[in-house]
């Protein structure tokens, strides 16, 4: 093959820089692919990835690990900030509901019996019917461009709760809400797949992910300023109203933001030079991924559903919810039934959100740094089966114990966030990862509706079903990770048997051929 990449390791001392040939063209050997294994490799429908190299012939670039570190700092600094932000506000823009409940909601709007609990679980039904076609469309789409409508129109929607007046009214904003917000996860997940190495996409995921824990603290201290300024001077409106409107027109403002500055792909990042978009790509090549196939593929379909580590990651996501869902929305209640006021409760709620903060950075950081972004995973999850246990167990005269106990518990997306890192890393093949992302949210979105459920008003102060409730998932939810690591440490070991054998041969830029990863044996999972 006379056209073929010529790669130098560039820790070498005999090769100190890594030089790579730029060519457009995929060879087969003779011009056939022989082997069963990569019927399905199209050069004529690879990654998008390829297109970066057209016109390119014969030349060079340098990529050293300099110029490497220096391109990660530019792609960090354009773009970790724009997800940061736009993540946190997607926690605070469906989490708005639960300070508004202790400001006035409920009373305002004639909300009765469970009509709360439902207007909880309204978000993620909403959610749930939009989830898959959203990553269809972000799959078809441009990326950045469908992000960015989804976030202008989520703060927009937002805005619409600050009008109702009932119930009826509240149930059908809620629901939209959740079908624009529904494209923003699966979608962030994919820029990380994107841009970033396999070593680096757990760090980056749990920093743009921890800025939940970011907005619950912003958010906890706008409510709690609102509410507390109201009493003191009064206002035209209810603070609640203020409080809707205030955090929804700051996201339909950051949304127009994220549409002009972020990038779809490395292709058209306004950022990055011509010669840099080049190395943007080439960095990415280490994955077995590229940055993208807008074409459907049915066999990429079917092995997703067949799949055993898609329903063991949509398991997790389906039980690690069903806490989820209850806490978000009436964690603002629960610290008030730990003899709290309400004003208070909007006030010490903060300092969960930084306990998140420190969980997902550290284990994300720590998973990279040692290869194990599963085990620190459990960690986290483990530290909230502490928390619970001293909700649980501690009398109710023990406002501080049990409080102490609701911030461990905040450690729990630990276990999620690995798992969503995993599918950025581990799932290879554009129809088969937004596949797989969509069925982990939509899994996601069934434990967020059960969730609020578990809080039964007739079971106040204490809430003792639901606290057993999220004991058992939580502790499930342990097992399931240990599978999951073990699952991926035996293909690894498959995978390097099959390359060690008589006759192996691999294509010519077989990264960059839309390749699931089942069928490309260079694929190595991380854990």
């Amino acid at each position: 093959m006379a056209d073929t990449e010529k790669i130098q390791d560039a820790s070498s001392s005999e090769y100190p820089e890594k030089i790579i040939d730029l060519s457009p063209k995929i060879t087969y050997g003779e011009g056939e692919v022989k082997n069963t294994r990569y019927m399905h490799a199209d050069p004529n429908d690879g990654d998008e990835a390829l297109k970066a190299f057209m016109g390119h012939e014969g030349e060079t670039i340098e990529l050293t690990p300099e110029a490497e570190r220096k391109l990660l700092r530019k792609i960090d600094l354009n773009l970790m900030p724009m997800l940061c932000v736009v993540y946190g506000l997607n926690f605070l823009d469906k989490t708005t509901l639960s300070y508004a409940s202790i400001m006035g909601l409920q009373k305002d709007i004639g909300l009765k019996g469970d009509n709360y609990q439902w207007l909880g679980s309204m978000f993620y039904i909403g959610y749930i019917v939009w989830e898959y076609p959203t990553n269809r469309l972000l799959q078809r789409l441009p990326l950045a461009k469908w992000s960015a409508f989804n976030i202008i129109m989520w703060g927009l929607t937002l805005c619409c709760l600050a009008a109702v007046s009932n119930f009826a009214g509240a149930v059908a904003v809620r629901f939209f809400l959740g079908v624009f917000e529904a494209a923003v996860t699966p979608g962030f997940a994919l820029f990380t797949s994107q841009w970033y190495t396999r070593k680096e996409q757990g760090t980056r995921t749990g920093i743009w992910f921890s800025f939940n824990g970011f907005a619950q603290i912003f958010g906890g201290c706008l409510a709690y300023g609102i509410s507390v300024g109201v009493k003191k001077h009064g206002s035209a409106i209810e603070p609640w109203k203020i409080v809707f409107l205030a955090i929804g027109l700051l996201t339909a403002s950051i949304g127009c933001i994220f549409l002009y500055f972020m990038p779809d792909n490395q292709l058209n990042a306004k950022f990055l030079t011509p010669n840099e978009r080049l190395m943007a790509v080439e960095r990415i090549r280490k994955n077995q991924q590229g940055v993208g196939n807008k074409h459907f593929k049915m066999y990429q379909l079917k092995e997703a559903l067949l799949d055993p580590m898609t329903w063991a990651f949509t398991f997790f996501a389906f039980v690690a919810d069903i806490p989820n869902g209850g806490i978000t929305n009436f964690f603002s209640q629960l610290i008030i039934s730990f003899g709290y006021t309400a004003d208070q409760s909007l006030l010490y709620g903060t300092p969960g959100g930084a306990v998140e903060v420190v969980a997902l950075i550290t284990c994300g950081f720590l998973g990279d740094r040692y290869g194990n972004r599963v085990l620190f995973g459990i960690s986290g999850v483990i530290l909230s089966i502490v928390g619970i246990l001293l909700i649980v167990c501690l009398p109710l005269s023990n406002n501080t114990g049990r409080l102490a106990g609701y911030y461990l518990t905040q450690t729990s997306p630990t276990g999620f966030v690995a798992l969503l890192s995993l599918i950025s890393s581990n799932v290879a093949g554009y129809t088969k990862k937004t596949t797989v992302g969509a069925l982990y949210l939509i899994a996601y979105c069934a434990g967020n509706i059960i969730g609020p459920q578990t809080f039964r008003p007739k079971d106040k102060p204490r809430y003792r079903p639901a606290e057993i409730t999220i004991l058992v998932c939580w502790s499930i939810c342990v097992l399931d990770l240990g599978f999951i690591a073990w699952y991926y440490r035996r293909m690894n070991k498959k995978n390097e048997g099959i390359r060690m054998e008589p006759g192996y041969t691999k294509l010519d830029k077989q990264e960059f051929l839309d390749l699931t990863d089942r069928e490309n044996p260079e694929f190595v999972y991380t854990l």
